[in-house]
């Protein structure tokens, strides 16, 4: 193999991912590889509440289409936005080392959350931070928010939102950080699940480009992936769950916190189980029948009913 064609979003962020990509495979292989934008749904549908639009892999269906027809040979997400069901044939080699998983606050006055005016605007296109915001700040006007990362900051800038919700992780792959107010402690803020890792997408059978990719994988963020995403499949949601979650290793175990929050804030549900890396999945299977167990289903059986 003497190059590769890497797919991805056009937004400034997936295209700054699929170039980190570019250059570890480069840097341990040799191989070069040759960008390719792709718009998907997502994109089409900017300015759609994902609420609306189902969420459900709509940033990522046509990469994988395109993987599919061999029009490239890798795919690059952000892993929260990958469904929990994938097409047959594909697989993921790599999922990469996970960075800052933490949600944060970027106001237009430098004020906290606590310090924002009752009432405030605040945006997030996420029924997940909008029911953890909701929780901690019940007087929070919560509203839709839509668009890449730089129209976010332009949005809140200009006041139309007094601040808005974003995954650190993005910022600081941006070179924006210094526009961060307040980043959230999991103890007080769970994020989404995969928030914060990258994954790599390929045919199945194209062992070439597995084998160069599979450089990049780290088995600490897979095992935490394979649990959480375990977890969002015994729920059996997609990215439009008010679910947070987090998994880590800590002393050679795998640690899970999770929570189930109403979307309006009044119903919080959280839990933690630990277990093997080795029994990741297993691991996301109980944590889903604990957060039932401790009432959950009644909460994502209102969220369904409202979603229609």
């Amino acid at each position: 193999m003497s190059t590769f064609r890497i797919g991805t979003r056009g937004s400034l962020l997936a295209k700054w991912q699929a170039e980190f990509v570019r250059r570890q495979v480069f840097q341990s292989t040799g191989v070069e590889g040759e960008i390719v934008i792709i718009k998907t749904s997502g994109d089409k549908l900017a300015h759609t509440s994902l609420s609306e639009i189902g969420g459900q892999g709509i940033f990522v269906k046509e990469l994988e289409e395109a993987l599919v027809d061999n029009s490239i040979d890798v795919a690059v997400h952000s892993v929260k936005d990958i469904p929990t069901k994938t097409p047959p044939g594909l697989s993921f080699p790599a999922i990469l080392r996970r960075e800052d998983i933490r949600d944060c606050l970027v106001s237009n006055n430098g004020a906290n959350l606590a310090g924002l005016r009752e009432g405030a605007r605040v945006g997030t296109g996420s029924l997940r931070r909008r029911a953890q915001l909701l929780h901690l700040r019940p007087d929070l006007d919560i509203r839709d928010l839509r668009g890449n990362v730089d129209t976010r900051l332009r949005k809140v800038e200009s006041g139309e939102y007094d601040a808005i919700m974003l995954a650190k992780a993005g910022l600081d792959r941006l070179g924006a950080t210094h526009r961060i107010t307040e980043v959230f402690a999991p103890d007080v803020f769970l994020p989404a699940v995969g928030q914060g890792a990258i994954g790599v997408q390929c045919r199945a059978d194209d062992s070439d480009t597995s084998n160069a990719v599979e450089k990049l994988d780290d088995p600490e963020t897979r095992s935490a992936i394979i649990a959480e995403r375990s977890l969002l499949s015994t729920l059996e949601g997609g990215c439009q769950v008010p679910l947070g979650a987090w998994a880590r290793l800590e002393r050679d175990e795998l640690v899970l916190e999770a929570c189930v929050c109403s979307v309006d804030g009044t119903q919080y549900i959280r839990q933690r189980a630990t277990a093997a890396p080795a029994q990741a999945r297993p691991l996301g299977e109980r944590m889903g029948r604990l957060l039932i167990e401790a009432g959950a289903q009644s909460i994502l059986q209102e969220v369904s009913r409202q979603r229609g």
